[in-house]
């Protein structure tokens, strides 16, 4: 489970970045975009906390990610 942060750049574009990694892993024009990268990263590497930027810098949303490859149980009496 890793943590990973979305905020603008001094460049203007909104980065999705793993919160130890060096490198953003993936860079948008849109925070909605990073978002969403963000979102499907956590899920697909066993979930996460997801925070979410202003364009002060401050934390404005957090959000739990539960993980992507979660087994669900499937009723097969009908």
């Amino acid at each position: 489970m890793s943590n990973r942060s979305v905020f603008k750049d001094e460049n203007g574009q909104w980065k999705n970045k793993r919160d130890d990694a060096s490198k953003a892993g993936s860079v948008h024009d849109t925070q909605k975009e990073a978002e969403n990268a963000a979102r499907e990263m956590l899920r697909t590497n066993g979930g996460g906390e997801l925070s979410t930027h202003g364009l002060d810098g401050r934390i404005r949303s957090k959000d739990t990610i539960a993980p992507g490859n979660e087994s669900k149980v499937i009723d097969t009496e009908r």
